[in-house]
């Protein structure tokens, strides 16, 4: 049996995101900066994704909406201006969390030697960061707020519209990743008290390579591209036509299926999360509750996750150990780390992450398999052994 289970890496093209675009490439090829009719078609139906990406994430203008290649830039976008304009005034610090994303995280780094300090928040042993840990650490000098709305890793959800709140209420701008939570669980921009807001499309059955950066009207932007006047001048080169309408068309359909694609996804996550729950020296990772329908996170003591995924992969089970951007590395999840879990046992992670493409027979194969090669790992396993023996102490 074949069960794709790595739909926090990318989902599948649906069979709207490909006909919208293929029509696209077909009726609105043009260029849309062009002055020609060919040129204003395609411009007309870039303004026309752009207003229904507004409408759906409730902003208050399409003006607000800006189109990027995908979460990363939007990410490094937001950043990075909030740092150029932070610093004319003085402010030089940033508040986030340990287990951003790395387009977050890197991007904090670099600004860190830019002479920049960065609060990084704890998240706790459930994976999630609290409204009153942002009070407690914005300054005078804050010059952001940045805390992804759900993680790509473990699936928790952070209590965003009251991290807003707090943000509004000090005059901090407030920016999340929500590469993860976007067409997953309802997200407003207004009611969450958002100023910036990131999104891919490719986590929604949309295109690869094409996502969106929200910024609340008067927000200033930095460029990171420079060239022509597209996107207002904030983000230069021709835009990708046939990807943004299909991204708008296919937004536009998952939101309105979003909560019947729920309701059947959430009994099978559930499910996987109690059978898995019953191997041995095992956890699930990040609050039980307070997480994006489809994610699925354990750790097993005792065995590696490389091994695990390989071995699955042989018997028709795609999943991972992590985030897909960081898959070569051979060092544990930053993301695990940060829930206070030893290197030893962050290593032997497992992600498993549903769509509405999953069946219930599907999981029973997971919940048939899993246990058979963690059982066969931990018996090759020289860890196991000390682990089993009493030589090393159990950590799970």
């Amino acid at each position: 049996m074949f069960v794709y289970a790595d739909n926090a890496a990318t989902t599948k093209m649906s069979q709207t995101a490909q006909k919208t675009m293929i029509e696209a490439m077909e009726r609105v090829w043009g260029n849309p900066s062009s002055l020609h009719t060919t040129g204003q078609e395609a411009k007309e139906a870039l303004e026309g994704a752009r207003e229904t990406i507004a409408r759906l994430l409730g902003a208050d203008s399409p003006r607000e909406i800006y189109f990027t290649s995908g979460g990363s830039e939007a990410d490094n976008q937001a950043i990075r201006s909030a740092a150029f304009y932070g610093a004319k005034k003085g402010k030089k610090h940033i508040i986030s969390t340990a287990f951003e994303h790395h387009a977050v995280l890197h991007t904090l780094k670099k600004l860190e030697k830019e002479g920049f300090e960065i609060t990084l928040l704890d998240v706790h042993e459930n994976g999630v960061v609290t409204a009153e840990q942002v009070k407690e650490a914005i300054r005078p000098d804050t010059a952001l707020v940045t805390v992804m709305y759900a993680n790509n890793e473990i699936g928790t959800v952070q209590p965003i519209r009251e991290i807003g709140a707090v943000c509004r209420a000090a005059g901090v701008p407030f920016h999340t990743d929500a590469v993860q939570a976007v067409c997953h669980i309802p997200v407003n921009v207004k009611e969450d008290n958002i100023d910036m807001l990131s999104l891919s499309a490719h986590k929604f059955h949309g295109p690869k390579g094409v996502g969106v950066l929200y910024a609340k009207r008067g927000t200033l932007l930095a460029n990171l591209i420079e060239g022509g006047a597209q996107e207002r001048g904030k983000r230069a080169g021709t835009e990708n036509i046939p990807a943004i309408v299909s991204m708008a068309e296919t937004m536009q359909e998952e939101l309105a299926k979003m909560d019947a694609v729920n309701a059947s996804i959430i009994p099978l996550r559930d499910k996987l999360i109690a059978g898995l729950s019953e191997i041995p020296h095992s956890r699930l990772n990040g609050d039980r509750n307070a997480r994006v329908p489809g994610t699925v996170n354990f750790c097993f003591e005792g065995i590696e996750g490389e091994s695990l995924l390989l071995m699955l992969d042989e018997e028709g089970i795609q999943a991972s150990s992590g985030s897909a951007c960081t898959s070569g590395s051979l060092d544990p999840s930053h993301v695990l780390l940060a829930l206070g879990l030893p290197h030893e046992v962050a290593h032997g992670s497992l992600r498993l992450s549903l769509s509405e493409e999953n069946t219930e027979e599907q999981i029973d194969h997971i919940l048939a398999v899993v246990p058979k090669v963690v059982a066969y790992l931990r018996d090759i396993s020289p860890v196991w052994e000390a682990l089993e023996t009493g030589e090393r102490p159990h950590l799970l």
